[in-house]
């Protein structure tokens, strides 16, 4: 059977059902990226970049893109759910490194969510009442920790509602942009200024910082063994998802520069409701901050949704403690898991700012990112029957391989000090895989003791090629 074919059903062969069709899983590409990002980053961006905001967006948009190249190419060879640890498991066969990339797409997930919380506690909430940030970060991780405990269907459910929500408010800051442009609102020529104090330097920070709004592209991968044509779907859906996206965030980013002065957005934890404020087209500043607020809540949910299974799923391999892998009887939902993502969640939200966390996230996926574009090319060496590699002779997505390198390096390039990165950020990142260190070395301990093995975080799925 290839690996292409219709799969069987549950309790057959052990292997997920393909449901999810190509225009699917574009609207998942694209409701994964959209969220906090956008609505919480625009104006930290502008005080990296003066009013061009637009750049650092775009600059971020074609850095994903090259490496959205490597993931198109190591899907179609290995269409699982296991991702980038899957990828990195094949191309170096060393099970620390795999539990490192697994470890470092987790914790990513929980800082990206502990950004969410603190964007939470700002402006938007504001509109409503008035309460200490940290605070709100602390009651909004617990309320996003009861819908993650009730179960993952109504999880899902309430995440596609607010996926629709966080689209329709993004809809309006166009439609305001569009309005302003029309009726002569606004200083489109804001758009063209950087700030001469940062110059470049400032362009490389504003990207790092934008590329938090672009990530979650990456998470499709785990869809591509549902996909009823992996080789052929993925890729256009990733690479359409990417680009809808980008449109929307650089009509976002120009509209938001051209309607608020840059030191405002700077300012402002909540960016866009300051658009929404001096809009000639009118809409309720209330209403908009709502939208906000559930557009940051999806973003958090889907992190933590993520982090804790992640966690759940290294535990039942036995790469972590099997303490993690406990499911609640009567909700069946990770809940150790759970408890043990949102802990490491409530110290993060303590430990920084919003642009701080949200740093930390790119910080530590520039690194998985930077290790999947080594992959690919690592891969490309192995002889095909290794590779995963159609065999019914259909031709399938192969990278440039220039684009994949250019990703390596941007990636690497994005995580050093050049961007002007805080030391706060790579000391947060370092404790962060601190744990992952101890974690796995705590379970070696243990399975050394109870004479198990089990320590590869893909070493007891089916085989990539059948």
């Amino acid at each position: 059977m290839t690996q292409d074919a219709p799969t069987t059903a549950p309790g057959g062969d052990g292997t997920l059902k393909r449901s999810i069709g190509r225009k699917v899983l574009l609207l998942f590409v694209v409701g994964d990226i959209l969220g906090a990002g956008i609505y919480s980053l625009t104006g930290k961006v502008a005080g990296e970049v003066g009013g061009a905001i637009w750049l650092p967006f775009l600059l971020a948009f074609v850095l994903a893109a090259l490496t959205a190249t490597a993931y198109a190419e190591l899907v179609a060879k290995y269409p699982l759910a296991a991702g980038a640890a899957l990828y990195a498991n094949r191309a170096f066969r060393r099970p620390f490194v795999t539990f490192m990339v697994a470890f470092t797409v987790m914790m990513s997930g929980i800082t990206s969510a502990s950004a969410a919380a603190r964007a939470f506690g700002g402006d938007y909430l504001a509109e409503f009442v008035s309460v200490p940030t940290l605070l709100a970060a602390y009651v909004f991780l617990v309320v996003v920790t009861l819908v993650n405990l009730v179960g993952i269907s109504e999880s899902v459910k309430v995440n596609v509602i607010l996926t629709v929500i966080e689209a329709t408010g993004l809809l309006v800051i166009i439609a305001i942009g569009a309005w302003s442009l029309a009726t002569g609102d606004g200083d489109p020529g804001r758009a063209l200024e950087l700030d001469p104090a940062t110059g470049w330097v400032g362009v490389l920070g504003g990207t790092s910082l934008a590329f938090y709004a672009l990530l979650g592209f990456e998470d499709s991968v785990n869809l591509a063994e549902e996909c009823h044509e992996p080789r052929r779907d993925f890729p256009r859906a990733l690479f359409g998802g990417l680009a809808v996206a980008a449109a929307v965030y650089l009509a976002v980013a120009f509209t938001s520069t051209m309607l608020v002065e840059t030191d405002v957005l700077e300012g402002s934890t909540g960016p866009l409701l300051e658009v929404v404020r001096v809009a000639g087209l009118p809409f309720p500043p209330t209403l908009f901050a709502l939208i906000a607020l559930l557009a940051v809540s999806n973003t958090a949910l889907i992190n933590m949704i993520m982090a804790s299974r992640l966690v759940y799923g290294m535990a039942e391999e036995g790469i972590v403690p099997r303490l993690l892998g406990r499911v609640h009887q009567r909700r069946q939902t990770p809940w150790v898991a759970i408890a043990f993502t949102v802990a490491i969640a409530f110290t993060l939200v303590s430990t920084g700012d919003l642009s701080g966390l949200a740093d930390t996230t790119v910080l530590l996926l520039l690194l998985v990112f930077a290790c999947v574009n080594v992959s690919v090319l690592v891969l490309r060496r192995q002889p095909p029957d290794e590779q995963g590699s159609a065999r019914d002779g259909r031709r399938t997505f192969r990278a440039p391989t220039w684009a994949p390198v250019l990703g390596a390096v941007a990636s690497l390039v994005l995580a050093s000090p050049l961007t002007g990165r805080a030391g706060a950020e790579y000391l947060r990142a370092g404790v962060l895989l601190a744990i992952g260190v101890g974690l796995y070395g705590v379970n070696r301990v243990l399975v050394r003791r109870q004479g198990t093995g089990g320590d590869d975080v893909s070493s007891r799925r089916r085989p990539a090629a059948t």
